[in-house]
């Protein structure tokens, strides 16, 4: 967890009230930044974004409402509390309507100016509660289901690599709970009290992948009309998951790099340091000892994420926990679209233990919850299932004896016939979750007479 103080920027021309406010808050052990004027105030807001300003409205330069709407317009991220001369209500109120959250007259009343000071404080860190708390019910309502001795062991070493603030690399392929364990590791961390910030490293641009990590400052590139903070700022305090790591290109590398090793980074068009305080989980399902070899990863960033490696077996690899996977699902199901229980056939588990899965656990809960949808009885049967049945060994040594190749034609026409099907025609997801190219699954298609599917 971030030891950090709570920083306030007080901004009031008269050098008595400056003092006055600068010894009294840092008695209540904040770190305080003064401004004279109005100019001066919003270039520390544009570039620190303090969570708490004291803002006198009667200013040299630039007023404080003149900053109290650029605050405003240009969404900079702190709390203002107006500080205005007595005699002058109508102003206060103006201020308020403008976007402030209080104000406390001159002369100042220290008992009252703590009061609202901390009730600001507390709304801050009830909506960042709130955030944390989404964060919770969303890794309670999806828990890592298993018994089996592979996802045993993988838990117990989570929970060991938790308790410190290692960097985590998570291994496997796409749909085996990679996110879903990221946040069980950050909830079991010392760090649980603080947000779990997620990037999806491939669904961006490098260019926007690199504003949405780092932030960025007003002007920094065509349509930053205002100064953003960056996801690595937003995890201060708590734990920073990059997702796909992997497809992170080598100009950005160099700069994640950077994060891993001094914790700092600056915004796109800034050139201020900024530090943080955070823990790294990174996830992928790419070779990444191959794209080393091939220079498309570097080594030195390769060694900062593979601290504590731990790599998700795939569904196939642990079919035992099919069983409880499935029933969970079904119950998770049943539960949301307020259905009465139901239970899986012999036959449709049988079915579910004998397919090979390529999409993984997102897979088999894909088929679960459209057989929940589209089940009419109290049981779910082998119709119900989105998966064409697998041939068994009597089937397959009856196929070789007639015709091998003509078996095997047939059981690929069945599995991406299935695989087309879950994605509802869709060839790029279906693409994805059998872990091929667009374009030779393209082309399979077209080999095996399936174009029109």
């Amino acid at each position: 967890m971030s030891t950090r103080r709570s920083r306030i920027l007080i901004v009031d021309d008269d050098p008595d009230i400056l003092e006055l406010l600068s010894d009294r808050l840092q008695l209540m052990r904040f770190d305080v930044t003064c401004a004279k004027d109005g100019q001066e105030a919003l270039t520390i807001l544009r570039h620190e974004a303090p969570p708490l300003t004291l803002l006198d409205l009667q200013l040299p330069r630039l007023s404080g409402m003149e900053v109290l709407h650029t605050v405003r317009r240009e969404a900079i991220e702190t709390t203002v509390i107006v500080i205005t001369a007595l005699g002058t209500p109508q102003r206060a109120v103006e201020a308020m309507r403008a976007g402030a959250y209080d104000f406390i007259p001159k002369p100042l009343d220290p008992a009252h100016l703590e009061v609202v000071i901390n009730k600001a404080l507390e709304r801050e860190t009830l909506r960042e509660e709130n955030w944390r708390l989404h964060d919770a019910i969303a890794a309670e309502t999806r828990p890592i289901v298993g018994h089996s001795p592979a996802i045993q062991e993988l838990l117990r070493t989570a929970r060991q690599a938790a308790a410190s603030n290692a960097t985590v690399l998570l291994r496997g392929e796409s749909g085996t709970g990679k996110e879903i364990l990221a946040r069980a590791i950050h909830e079991w961390s010392p760090r649980r009290e603080g947000p779990l910030v997620i990037v999806n490293c491939v669904a961006l641009s490098e260019e926007l992948l690199e504003s949405e990590l780092f932030g960025h400052e007003k002007g920094a590139f065509t349509g930053a009309h205002q100064r953003k903070r960056g996801k690595v700022e937003l995890a201060d305090g708590g734990t920073l998951f990059l997702d796909e790591v992997g497809d992170i290109r080598p100009p950005l590398q160099a700069k994640l790099l950077r994060l891993l090793q001094e914790h700092e980074f600056e915004r796109v068009g800034g050139s201020r340091p900024i530090r943080v305080d955070t823990r790294f989980i990174a996830a992928t399902n790419a070779d990444l000892e191959q794209a080393m070899k091939q220079g498309a990863f570097r080594q030195d960033l390769y060694y900062r994420l593979n601290v504590v490696s731990l790599p998700l077996p795939p569904l196939r690899a642990r079919t035992e926990d099919i069983q409880d996977l499935a029933q969970h699902f079904v119950a998770k199901y049943c539960a949301e679209l307020k259905r009465a229980p139901k239970a899986l056939s012999p036959a449709a588990l049988a079915l579910l233990q004998r397919y090979a899965w390529p999409g993984n656990v997102r897979e088999l809960e894909n088929a679960i919850e459209r057989a929940v949808v589209l089940s009419t009885a109290p049981t779910i049967e082998v119709h119900d299932l989105p998966i064409a049945p697998a041939p068994t060994e009597d089937e397959a040594e009856a196929a070789s004896d007639s015709s091998y190749r003509l078996a095997v034609l047939n059981f690929k026409r069945e599995f991406l016939r299935s695989a087309l099907l879950q994605a509802n025609g869709n060839q790029t997801r279906a693409a994805e979750a059998l872990g091929v190219q667009r374009t030779y699954l393209s082309r399979l298609l077209r080999e095996l007479g399936l174009r029109d599917t």
